[in-house]
């Protein structure tokens, strides 16, 4: 419990309120107003994604039931419209990848290709490479960006090693599912889909 009259700092003190500036004061007023907003849409965005989870599932059974089939399977992609076909509603699964330790050694022999060929005019490959290479804020590689790799067409045999090293590393590590929900363009064929994160709203 923190004491009235005192403010708790991050370094874990208190602080009497009348020696922390009032400016010190609105701003963490306002991010706690904003955390406490953020907090309850986080809360109720994983409820949407369970109910309409458990929805979708439900339909699919009743459909298995009805035909005696399976359709989708239990974590299979699903598309469903509304009677009008102003929204659709898309259950998707998509498999997430990890890299092995296989990883350094595609790593190792892509800077060999690369030391081979600094000579010549791929310089513009050391960009890419170590672009796929980079990592994310939590020290993880970009599995799409890394993968892009493969799709280089490059004849050397240096370069086949490493891609079949590459190859190697990749594990799936299970699957993610998705909920999508899109509303149709006014009466056109065209969806458009309605944004349940905060960068694309």
């Amino acid at each position: 419990m923190i004491p009235d009259g005192f403010l708790l700092n991050a370094a874990g003190h208190l602080v009497p309120e009348d020696q922390v500036r009032e400016h010190d004061k609105l701003r963490d007023s306002t991010v706690r107003t904003l955390a406490d907003i953020a907090e309850k849409l986080n809360v109720a965005l994983g409820q949407f994604k369970e109910k309409a989870l458990a929805d979708v599932a439900d339909l699919v059974a009743i459909a298995a039931e009805k035909y005696d089939v399976k359709m989708g399977g239990e974590k299979g992609n699903v598309s469903l419209t509304t009677f009008d076909g102003e929204y659709k509603l898309v259950r998707s699964t998509a498999e997430r990848y990890q890299f092995t330790e296989e990883i350094e050694a595609a790593k190792a022999l892509i800077d060999d290709c690369i030391l081979r060929w600094s000579e010549g005019a791929n310089a513009n490959i050391r960009a890419l490479v170590d672009r796929a290479f980079r990592t994310d804020s939590r020290g993880q590689l970009k599995t799409s960006a890394v993968l892009e790799l493969l799709r280089l067409d490059i004849d050397d045999e240096g370069w086949k090693r490493a891609m079949t090293a590459l190859r190697d590393s990749i594990h799936t590590a299970g699957t993610a599912t998705y909920i999508r929900l899109y509303k149709r363009k006014g009466k056109s064929a065209q969806y458009r889909q309605v944004p349940l994160d905060l960068a694309a709203v």
